[in-house]
């Protein structure tokens, strides 16, 4: 059987498989939805859209269980339904995928796919039979792995994949997809979309939330926009393009994706030479200079964030010279770093450069705390003073100093990190991933405040898997490839075309002369 075009648009006549209606939900002090209708055909991939905060998340945890709407209603293949757990979303054939995985690491591969649906044979469990079927699901996202090995021998892409076979076991009429590529290679990711055309010919739906534009357009039948927790449009996907959908999402027109400043570069900050780190880093040598972003790519485990964290003295080296302003210095802890002005925004804000449980005014003044004790006791008007001089900077949309940061949507908690790092006055500002997650209208205002740090002098570096990213903040490009320096282009020079060749070995290394054009 040919299968149906992804774009494809089903008939409107046909009764929708899911029918939310005027769902409303308030949080203290905040109106999260306001009565918001959202509707899903069978067989289709209906993309929910939006920018951070503007109520997707919430929607999907009313469907699913995990939150109870105030009012409104919800009707699942012609019936109403009022779930209040996530069990009981799923037992009615509504399956979540979550960005943030939600597995048992210390179990087996067939454990997590059967976890709460294990085959029993008489008071036992059939484990034969669980792991011939695991074997089976996996085969159908082209997974060859043993599933009885423990799922923390998995990268966190295979691991994704996992929790996709465990939606196919459930057989579930609607599988919800939160950011499902966001730690996918390439290869897995068209894996992915394989998936999904195989879903929709079996009249699976699909409702499909990513900050990736493009993915969108690629996978979905219709797409739905939310902002500020109220319904702005619902479209067939040939209706709309990138820009137009930028307008619904943000209310305003972006005209600029990159609004990169031209600062004219500095002295040198950062000098790095012949870093060296088993296997990973080999033989690098680089400068960075005040006012410039030095944008470094590469394919996915080229040792980029390994080098950024070698220089953060994250992980220990095996030799390597560092020298800031020009003078030798010793760099073998993050105090080290931090002492000699360095800060790192971690790939993985949550759960390397946040404390999710403490509050927007403790995780901004953490790294500081030291200047603001007299004694034994931290000043709290200084630390209130403090915390507020960069919530008023940096707009971040918290509604007190006291509100944890595991309530802010993901773009706020990435200023809240930024924060952090800017109340130490750095002289060199590592970015690794640094819109990692977060929708279009808060990358701008990262790049923004970017813009402003590199107008201040800080040297930038700046990991990104975006090419497009890293074309337009970048005024000088490194690219790496099995942990070492392959090139080095300028901003004049630079092209999606040119950085790959350097990234896959179809070009040869740049002269160490190209270091400082």
């Amino acid at each position: 059987m040919s299968q149906p075009d992804l774009n494809s648009i089903h008939s409107p006549e046909q009764p929708p498989l899911l029918e939310m209606r005027g769902i409303t939900i308030a949080f203290p002090g905040v109106l999260a939805l306001d009565n918001v209708n959202f509707d899903v055909r069978r067989g289709e991939v209906h993309a929910l859209v939006g920018e951070n905060g503007a109520g997707k998340s919430t929607l999907m945890k009313i469907l699913s269980g995990v939150y109870v709407r105030d009012s409104g209603e919800v009707i699942f293949k012609g019936q109403p339904v009022f779930f209040t757990t996530p069990r009981q979303a799923q037992l009615a054939g509504i399956t979540t995928i979550y960005q943030e995985l939600n597995q048992v690491a210390q179990l087996s591969v067939t454990e997590n796919i059967f976890l709460g649906s294990e085959i029993e044979r008489g008071v036992l469990v059939n484990w034969p039979e669980m792991h011939r079927q695991a074997r089976e699901l996996l085969a159908k996202l082209h997974l060859d792995i043993d599933p009885r090995q423990p799922l923390s021998r998995l990268g966190v892409g295979q691991q994704q994949m996992v929790e996709v076979a465990k939606a196919l076991h459930h057989r579930a009429d609607l599988i919800i997809m939160d950011e499902p590529t966001s730690a996918l290679s390439l290869r897995e990711i068209e894996d992915l979309f394989a998936i999904i055309r195989q879903l929709k010919a079996q009249g699976v739906s699909i409702i499909y939330i990513s900050h990736h534009l493009e993915e969108t357009f690629e996978v979905s039948d219709r797409i739905t926009v939310l902002r500020d927790g109220r319904h702005i449009t619902t479209q067939p996907t040939r209706a709309l393009n990138v820009d137009s959908l930028i307008r619904y999402m943000v209310g305003r027109d972006l005209s600029e994706k990159f609004p990169k400043e031209e600062v004219p570069r500095g002295r040198e900050v950062l000098r790095v030479e012949n870093l060296n780190q088993g296997d990973r880093l080999k033989d690098i040598h680089f400068s960075a200079y005040a006012g410039e972003v030095l944008g470094i790519a590469g394919l996915v485990g080229a040792g980029r964030t390994e080098l950024v964290r070698a220089v953060f003295g994250a992980d220990p080296i095996d030799s390597g010279q560092f020298y800031i302003d020009g003078k030798p210095v010793t760099i073998r802890s993050p105090r080290d770093a931090i002492r000699y002005g360095i800060g790192l925004l971690t790939e993985d804000r949550k759960q390397q450069g946040l404390v999710l449980k403490m509050s927007t005014r403790e995780n901004i003044t953490m790294t500081v705390l030291k200047r603001l004790t007299r004694g034994l006791f931290t000043s709290r008007r200084r630390e209130t003073a403090l915390a507020q001089q960069y919530i008023d900077s940096l707009a971040i949309k918290a509604s007190s100093q006291n509100q944890l940061v595991i309530n802010l949507s993901g773009g706020t908690q990435q200023k809240v990190v930024l924060s952090k790092w800017m109340a130490t006055e750095p002289r060199v500002l590592v970015f690794d991933e640094p819109t990692r997650g977060i929708d279009v209208g808060a990358k701008v205002e990262i790049y923004k405040l970017i813009n402003q740090l590199a107008r201040q002098g800080v040297a930038i570096l700046m990991v990104s898997s975006e090419l497009p990213e890293i074309l337009g903040m970048s005024d000088r490009i490194m690219v790496i490839r099995e942990g070492r320096i392959r090139g080095f282009l300028n901003r004049a020079e630079a092209t999606e075309e040119k950085i790959m060749e350097y990234a896959t070995g179809a070009n040869q290394v740049v002269p160490e002369a190209a270091n400082v054009t």
